[in-house]
């Protein structure tokens, strides 16, 4: 038994009815922000090649794991093929229609995981939080920006999906911690000149 379906390959099969991998955002705006998570992903690289100390060490290898995945999912949609294999999964389980719990406390899960890695990140960043607190508050808009997308509310998917200067607002909300994440990095290879 594997989560309720007799083989993996039957669970598979129930997912690809709801997703398939294809492009998310083929988008001029989708891609733009493909092209911005790869830059913050390179500048991290060139960061980490300076040798930061300790704990900002720490913060840009997960800057730099976190944009490459979010640069691949952005295009793979892969929060779709969970929201599928969690849907298949609930089915096949019997608990469909009691989802919402398994969904906020999901969501609860992530909120509380993300306010957590930001506290210890501030705590362990003390000494050097002044070099790297753009990168941080880059970092808490990219959280707030996934946890908002992955709550999935109607009324919030509607709000962030209204246009601001011919480009909606999840967009501006997204790329704008992709800049603050790069303005930090130019910043510290700027300095270490």
């Amino acid at each position: 038994m594997f989560f309720g379906f007799s083989s993996f390959h039957d669970l598979r099969a129930c997912i690809a009815r709801d997703w398939t991998p294809k492009i998310g955002d083929p988008g001029f705006t989708g891609w733009l922000t493909v092209l911005s998570y790869l830059v913050c992903l390179w500048l991290a690289v060139l960061v980490l090649r300076r040798r930061p100390a300790g704990a900002a060490r720490k913060l840009w290898l997960v800057i730099a794991g976190l944009m490459a995945f979010l640069a691949l999912n952005k295009q793979l949609d892969l929060q779709t093929a969970l929201t599928a294999a969690g849907r298949c999964v609930a089915r096949a389980q019997g608990w469909y229609d009691s989802r919402y719990i398994v969904q906020l406390a999901f969501i609860a899960g992530l909120v509380l995981g993300a306010v957590l890695a930001l506290i210890w990140a501030t705590k362990a960043l003390r000494g050097h939080m002044s070099h790297n607190r753009l990168a941080l508050l880059g970092l808490a808009v990219l959280c707030c920006f996934v946890l908002v997308r992955a709550a999935g509310f109607h009324h919030v998917d509607r709000l962030i999906s209204a246009d601001f200067a011919d480009m909606k607002f999840n967009f501006w909300l997204e790329n704008a911690g992709l800049v603050l994440i790069a303005l930090n990095a130019l910043m510290l290879l700027r300095r270490g000149r």
